[in-house]
């Protein structure tokens, strides 16, 4: 994933330049320290919930905390937001520690006082490829991880997602991330792959909106021009020239305005 031009880790909420944030409630979903999420409520009723799924090539070194400042925007338009973290690679994740988790970070919404049929998962790098995977989930195998999932997503936005496994780490992605999550290589373990790729389980059922920058190093738009090739008519690009990879995080730029907007279409309209 690289480094962010700008460190987040010391981002608060309650400290955006914009309105104060509501204090997130931290609900645990499992033992581990990792396995826990951050829901911030608006004021009123939520248009729907957005779930958050942070990046960092499925390794420790980085957290939720990226999640935050796009929190503290979809909070301020009226969206309650469920910014997850999960067991990463390096912190006792991997295949399927990492998969069993955002799936039941997802199903731990159940039986609260929420839009359950409007939600819809943001994520970025290999964010975007879990929130890509949790709108999979219906279409799994009985045995696979994340299977059966009590919520289903409405949509998908992926911000720069690495969405096709195969192709990421047999051109070096993130220096063998892939790999490193499933355990081996397409050609040690193809079975992981299918089942954890979002490219190979297509059709999804639902819409995914790919916003990726042409100057993108890190995860090449490469990616999500396959997806949406796959996908067809279940899939969006949104091209955005001379954007790099961690624009699309960054509340201040038009980057992170295109995947809003995004969000937006997802949902529809209010009410």
């Amino acid at each position: 994933m690289g480094v962010p031009p700008t460190s987040t880790a010391a981002w608060q909420p309650g400290t955006c330049d914009a309105a104060p944030v509501p204090t997130p409630l931290r609900i645990v979903y499992g033992d581990h320290p990792s396995q826990f999420g951050e829901l911030t409520l608006p004021d009123g009723q939520p248009r729907a919930v957005v779930v958050v799924v942070h990046g960092g090539f499925w390794r420790q070194r980085f957290g939720l905390e990226l999640g935050r400042p796009l929190v503290a925007d979809l909070v301020a338009a009226g969206y309650a937001a469920w910014n997850i973290e999960y067991r990463r690679v390096g912190g006792d994740g991997g295949w399927p520690a990492t998969f069993d988790d955002v799936a039941a970070a997802l199903d731990l919404l159940v039986g609260r006082d929420l839009p359950l049929d409007r939600v819809v998962a943001v994520g970025h790098s290999a964010g975007g490829h879990l929130a890509a995977w949790l709108a999979a989930r219906p279409g799994l195998p009985a045995d696979a991880p994340g299977a059966a999932p009590a919520v289903r997503l409405r949509g998908v936005v992926s911000q720069a997602g690495v969405l096709d496994l195969v192709d990421a780490e047999r051109n070096g992605v993130g220096n063998g991330a892939a790999k490193d999550l499933l355990g081996g290589g397409p050609d040690d373990v193809p079975d992981r792959y299918v089942l954890a790729s979002p490219v190979e389980r297509l059709p999804l059922g639902v819409r995914v909106v790919c916003v990726h920058g042409t100057a993108d190093v890190n995860v090449p738009i490469r990616q999500s021009e396959r997806f949406v090739a796959a996908a067809g008519d279940e899939a969006e690009l949104v091209t955005l020239p001379g954007v790099e990879h961690f624009a699309v995080i960054d509340p201040a730029t038009e980057a992170w305005k295109a995947c809003r907007e995004a969000v937006d279409r997802l949902v529809g309209p209010a009410g």
